[in-house]
């Protein structure tokens, strides 16, 4: 889940299983016989919720990765694009020396 906010929902005999969550909480939230799986729901994502029979295994700890939520993939192409673009004079140069000194001598 990335960042998803359950609001007032009941979850009943539900089954998490190997769940990251990134900026999610549940807030007013009802769980019955519901069981978390390799997880990494902490209390604190609980906000207001009411656990009724409800079990934890093998909850994961420490940091988890996560990104803003302007991070777009639009910035992945863009920086990819100023990378190529910045390699483009080196190429232009090395395609000129090659006709002009042979490809054997540049190539040494």
């Amino acid at each position: 889940f990335k960042s998803v906010t359950f609001e007032d929902s009941l979850f009943k005999n539900c089954v998490f299983e190997d769940i990251t969550s990134v900026n999610t909480y549940f807030r007013n939230c009802t769980f019955v016989n519901t069981t978390f799986y390799n997880t990494d729901f902490e209390q604190y994502k609980f906000v207001g919720s009411e656990l009724i029979n409800c079990t934890f295994y093998h909850i994961r700890t420490g940091c988890q990765i996560s990104f803003d939520d302007d991070y777009s993939a639009y910035w992945i192409y863009f920086v990819n694009f100023l990378g190529t673009l910045a390699v483009l004079p080196g190429n232009i140069v090395s395609a000129l020396l090659m006709d002009r000194i042979g490809r054997l001598t540049m190539l040494g």
